[in-house]
Formats: C-alpha cells, sequence, structure tokens
C-alpha cells in the first residue's frame, strides 16, 4: 500500500501510546510499519533531499503534531509518551486523527500562528487553506512552522541539559552575538562573581572597554520571570556599579516584567525562550543544516534587445 500521510498515521500512533508507557521514535516506526504492512522497499524509500526516510518523517511530523496539540509529551530526549488529554481523545473512540481535529486545542492554534481574524476562517475550511495559497506562500509557511517546531525542540532539550550546559551555551550565544572577544575568555568570567543576582560577566566587546552582567535563568515554560526578580538584578548591577545588564531565561517574562524600567541609567536586555531559540537557530547554535533551496525568478533585464 501506498506510504500514509503524517495525518493518517496520527491515530494509529496515538493509539501504540495508549499503554501510558514511554516509547523510543524508532520503536513505533517499526511498529506502525507493520501495522499499515509497508514493504522493505516502502520503509527505506527517502525524501527527494535524500536526508531521511519518508515513512519515518511522517512518523515524526504526527509525532510533533499531536504534541503542539497536548495529547502527546517528551518526557525525555528522544522519548514520547501519551498525555490524559490524549487519552480523553481515544475515549471519545475517533476514526480519525488529522488537524481539523487539532484544531480544537488553543496550543495547536498557536503553533500554527493563526491570527484571531483567521481562526473561524481555518475552522470552516480545514486542509483547504493551504490549497489557496500561492507556491511561494506555501513554502514560507512551511518554512515558517519547521522553524517554529524546532525552536520549540532546542527549548525542550535546552531545559533537560544541566545549569552547567546552559551557562556555557548563554556564553557561547553571546560571543556569536559580539561580545566577549574569545570564548575562552568569556568562558573564565561566567560563574565566578558569586554575587547575588549574578551568575556571571562577559566583555561587551573584544578590548573589554565595558563589562556586562549576566543573569541566566533555565526555567520550565509556565515558570514566568516577574518583576521582582528583575528588581534584584538591577539591585545586584548597582552593588557592581555596573549599568548594562542581560538577563536571559528559557521561559518568559510577566507583563509587569516587561514593562520595567530602572530609574536611573541602568539599561537591561531581557531575552526570553522564543527569542533564545530564535538566536540559536539565527547563529547556528545547537543546530545543523539539513539542506537549503534557491528560489529563482525571470530575470527581465537579460531579456531586454537594445
Amino acid at each position: 500500500m501506498p506510504i500514509p500521510d503524517y495525518q493518517t498515521i496520527m491515530l494509529p500512533l496515538l493509539r501504540q501510546l495508549s499503554d501510558g508507557k514511554n516509547h523510543q521514535l524508532k520503536e513505533l516506526v517499526a511498529i506502525l510499519g507493520q501495522e499499515f504492512r509497508l514493504s522493505e522497499e516502502e520503509m527505506n524509500e527517502l525524501l527527494s533531499s535524500g536526508q531521511a526516510f519518508v515513512f519515518t518523517n511522517r512518523v515524526g511530523w504526527a509525532r510533533t503534531y499531536m504534541k503542539k496539540a497536548g495529547l502527546v509529551e517528551y518526557p525525555a530526549r528522544g522519548v514520547v509518551a501519551i498525555t490524559p488529554r490524549g487519552l480523553d481523545i481515544l475515549k471519545s473512540k475517533p476514526t480519525r486523527i488529522d488537524n481539523n481535529l487539532l484544531k480544537q486545542f488553543p496550543e495547536f492554534l498557536e503553533f500554527q500562528n493563526l491570527k484571531n481574524d483567521r481562526v473561524e476562517e481555518a475552522s470552516a475550511v480545514g486542509s483547504s487553506l493551504e490549497e489557496k495559497q500561492t507556491p511561494e506562500e506555501t513554502i514560507d509557511e512551511a518554512y515558517l512552522s519547521i522553524r517554529q517546531s524546532l525552536a520549540q525542540e532546542l527549548l525542550d532539550t535546552v531545559c533537560s541539559m544541566s545549569p552547567a550546559f546552559f551557562e556555557r551555551l548563554v556564553v557561547e550565544l553571546l560571543v556569536r552575538l559580539g561580545y566577549g572577544g574569545s570564548i575562552k575568555d568569556a568562558g573564565r568570567a561566567m560563574g565566578k562573581t558569586g554575587d547575588e543576582g549574578i551568575d556571571g560577566i562577559i566583555k561587551e566587546d573584544k578590548l573589554g572597554l565595558d563589562i556586562i552582567y549576566i543573569q541566566a535563568k533555565r526555567w520550565q515554560a509556565g515558570n514566568t520571570v516577574g518583576r521582582p526578580e528583575l528588581q534584584k538584578f538591577v539591585g545586584a548591577l548597582a552593588g557592581q556599579g555596573a549599568k548594562k545588564g542581560i538577563f536571559i531565561t528559557t521561559s518568559s517574562f510577566t507583563k509587569d516584567a516587561l514593562g520595567y524600567a530602572p530609574k536611573n541609567e541602568t539599561k537591561i536586555v531581557l531575552i526570553d525562550g522564543v527569542q533564545l531559540a530564535q538566536l540559536m537557530i539565527d547563529h547556528n547554535l545547537g543546530v545543523s543544516l539539513q539542506r537549503t533551496y534557491e528560489i529563482k525568478r525571470l530575470d527581465g533585464d537579460y531579456f531586454e534587445e537594445a
């Protein structure tokens, strides 16, 4: 039989997770391959890029989409398990799980980056929404979707690592942004001040003309950074006679924190989890290039005759 699309895979995948145990993706791919009666040739069929197996790739996307809707979770790296919401969906005995069904959950709509004025339209037209887009729009939206999924995967992975690893990650990111000179110099500054409210210091430039103080919070999503945390940081900066700081968190900032502006000349840059992940992608930290596409258009100047 032909290799099923990722939406067709969703329900069988969720059923395989109904035992409540943790499962490896490789294990699930093998089981689902047998369930769909795929031949060895079909199991080994590659994407046009030649970088991944078609069926494995589609199982991965089925898992990702259901994770965004809260039906499954990743309790550890490379592991997937069903959630109470996923069990509830199975209890309703659906004949199919697809994107239209997942749109009932706000988290999935947010993942798709659907604006309020598009939610009703998306619910009404379902999967035909993509058919109304131009090829360039489809590519752009697909790129943003892949990038958004990668950003969330980056954050999940960073939060699972040790505090020491997170400190090194922060150092390398800031160096790639142009701070600190070399990683070696910047690394010596991290975690050695021992001052309350300060996790490290880094040079503002390669010459070290000024120092920037760092606060790094490796917090889970939902554990937001509030205004009191920023006030403590500002107080710590004042104790050092410093006026510049960077506050980085893997979670997010409350509205009060975002609106907080020190009355003195202290300048604080806030970087939340979303921005952290995007900066990591932009500066190729913790990610690797899979493939590139070139979009070309007609060169009208070439065809102009003198």
